[in-house]
């Protein structure tokens, strides 16, 4: 039975359910698992945990690989990046994310979103908020790296934002060589133009990507981009 949204989509939305209604989240989340089929949240999460597009997804990368995950904002893409880490960790290698965005308090929750234990991989899993982040802090951070670490970048403009860091393309470049020579998998979350209308295409592609500075778009050798629920994941030919 294939669920009408993403997992972390329906958990939001018994969220709003449960503070428009008054009424525990368990009660709104297993009302949400009954519109969906299931006779219980439970039920629901299981189903979800066999059939998570990062799962799919996941076997398809290499190390070695650029890959590019963009939406517009409060379309999962932060989830999906955090759920590759995830899948990383499950077949035992490490998962590394950086962020100028979230505190680990709120990457705890994004954990609990995708019902995940984050206790589960407390050796395979570090996270970084320092706001020295660029290429450069990156790969001496990840000088000892074992080859197959999925390393997570929130998000791939910010990396530009500092006048002092060098160009974006400059940077990418170097993390391009490091993620081949050192067979890391990069997954850089990106935002989308807000020109970007749905209406027109089910789901942005590389000319959506909103680029303040000019960047070789071919460096990622896969993409991913998410809209309402749809996923397109294409690899470079």
């Amino acid at each position: 039975m294939k669920l009408s949204a993403p997992i972390y989509h329906l958990k939001r939305k018994a969220k709003r359910l449960a503070r428009d209604q008054n009424i525990p989240l368990h009660e709104a989340l297993d009302r949400i698992a009954g519109q969906e089929g299931f006779g219980g949240w439970s039920l629901l999460a299981a189903k979800a945990a066999t059939t998570a597009p990062a799962g799919k997804l996941f076997p398809r990368l290499a190390p070695g690989d650029m890959v590019l995950v963009g939406a517009r904002p409060g379309q999962g893409k932060t989830l999906m990046s955090l759920e590759l880490a995830v899948e990383a960790m499950k077949s035992g290698h490490r998962g590394v994310f950086f962020t100028l965005e979230y505190t680990e308090r709120d990457l705890l929750d994004r954990f609990r979103d995708l019902g995940v234990d984050r206790a589960l991989f407390a050796d395979l899993f570090e996270f970084d908020s320092s706001d020295a982040i660029s290429a450069d802090y990156i790969v001496k951070k990840l000088a000892a790296a074992p080859r197959g670490t999925l390393v997570v970048i929130d998000y791939l403009q910010l990396l530009d934002q500092k006048r002092e860091n060098p160009a974006l393309m400059v940077q990418v470049r170097t993390l391009d060589a490091f993620a081949r020579e050192r067979g890391l998998i990069f997954v850089f979350i990106s935002q989308i133009d807000r020109s970007y209308d749905p209406a027109t295409k089910p789901c942005p592609d590389l000319a959506d990507v909103r680029l303040p500075n000019p960047l070789d778009l071919t460096l990622f050798s896969k993409t991913c981009f998410l809209n309402n629920g749809a996923i397109e994941f294409r690899a470079a030919s």
